[in-house]
C-alpha cells in the first residue's frame, strides 16, 4: 500500500462516517451543548469517576 492510497482510504472512511452521522442525527441547534460554555452558567453534566460521593 502506498501512503497516498492509505491517505484516500482514511479520508474516504471519515467522509462515510460523517454522512452516517448526519443521515442518523441531523444536527438540532436547539437541543445543541454550547460550543463554548466559559463563564456561560452552565454547569458540567455527565459522571467524574475521581468525584467522591457527597
Amino acid at each position: 500500500m502506498t501512503r497516498s492510497f492509505t491517505a484516500a482510504l482514511a479520508l474516504a472512511f471519515l467522509a462515510a462516517l460523517l454522512v452516517f452521522d448526519l443521515a442518523t442525527t441531523p444536527p438540532n441547534p436547539y437541543q445543541a451543548p454550547a460550543l463554548l460554555a466559559f463563564g456561560s452558567g452552565s454547569i458540567a453534566s455527565g459522571g467524574f469517576c475521581g468525584a467522591l460521593p457527597n
